[in-house]
């Protein structure tokens, strides 16, 4: 499926508004055993993405009729574990030792940056050749990231809470760096899928082991519309946009939107909240809008001589790239998400 990049950019938005604004919807979660939650999720989202990639086969760019190796399923199992399962519990795990969300988002943030100093190594392992950060859209991430920190500011930390946000920070590069690997084959929707389903036993062992069981029950009717909400939206059709996008996009360039998740859950608190943002996060706000723009317009450094093909795997045609919820899954973050 071929589209263009301004289609591209518009499914990464709205893939990472979807997941950032998922942040008010998991705190009602907070409540409910906390990896089970996150295993019915993904269940249900499994189950939805196989029934689609059975109904229409080509959507998202993938082949009818293609199932993933062994290498791509090897790949496929530690994004689920690290983007994913381990994204998750490192957000909850933060969360519930005392970290105020802001303080969450605000490390989450610097996923931007990461994405556009390792996005480029991507493309060799997809096409082969060399490829190196463009100064271009890492200055961008760098300008995303400040804003990032303006709409999330400061807040309650503690250590273990900071510790497990940067546990979800590095879930969250993951998540996109190695779906980029197996997108051009499998497609969005089949990589999504096998992700999702891989994440379900991984959170129920976890479970067990973090004694869970013993609190199992069923959802209250509040929890119930919150696991739907992010079964749907967060991850069928979060994942899904963000992941056809960053094909077409490249890791790095469409890692700078990741910047736009705290953007996201900003909005969405102040809606929830009815009431009206301060000056710093509507500072941080145009903040983000302007390392985007800068980021996505104009012309992006050269890579090395013979890296011409690595360049575009990772930047035109599909270096790719995933997934990160929030892959930062994505603030997504902030989540029980993606």
């Amino acid at each position: 499926m071929t589209i263009s990049k301004g289609t591209a950019v518009g499914f990464c938005v709205l893939g990472m508004t979807l997941v950032g604004s998922s942040v008010a919807v998991s705190q009602l979660l907070l409540d409910y055993p906390t990896l089970t939650a996150q295993a019915i999720r993904y269940t249900a989202a499994a189950a939805m993405l196989f029934l689609i990639a059975h109904r229409f086969p080509r959507l998202g760019g993938s082949t009818p009729g293609v199932r993933p190796t062994v290498r791509e399923l090897g790949i496929l199992l530690v994004v689920a574990a690290t983007g994913m399962a381990g994204f998750n519990a490192c957000i909850m795990l933060a969360l519930h030792h005392d970290t105020e969300p802001a303080v969450v988002g605000t490390i989450i943030g610097a996923a931007p940056l990461g994405l556009a100093l390792l996005g480029p190594l991507v493309g060799p392992l997809v096409a082969g050749g060399r490829a190196r950060p463009s100064t271009r859209i890492v200055a961008a991430a760098a300008v995303v990231v400040a804003g990032t920190v303006l709409v999330e500011g400061t807040g309650r930390a503690t250590t273990v809470g900071v510790l497990g946000a940067a546990g979800a920070l590095v879930g969250e590069i993951l998540f996109s760096l190695l779906a980029a690997i197996v997108l051009p084959r499998l497609g969005a929707v089949r990589v999504a899928a096998y992700s999702c389903a891989l994440a379900v036993p991984l959170l129920l062992l976890g479970a067990l082991v973090a004694g869970e069981p013993a609190a199992w029950r069923l959802p209250t009717a509040t929890e119930t519309g919150a696991l739907a909400y992010l079964a749907v939206l967060m991850t069928v059709v979060a994942f899904v946009f963000w992941f056809i996008g960053l094909e077409r996009l490249g890791v790095a360039r469409a890692g700078i939107l990741v910047g736009l998740m705290p953007v996201a859950t900003l909005t969405t608190a102040a809606v929830m909240a009815m009431a009206v943002p301060g000056i710093g996060p509507a500072l941080g706000v145009l903040t983000v809008a302007a390392g985007l723009a800068f980021g996505l317009t104009g012309k992006t450094d050269k890579p090395a001589a013979a890296g011409a093909a690595g360049q575009s795997a990772s930047g035109s045609r599909g270096g790719k790239d995933g997934a990160a919820a929030a892959g930062q899954e994505r603030s997504a973050s902030l989540t029980a998400s993606a």
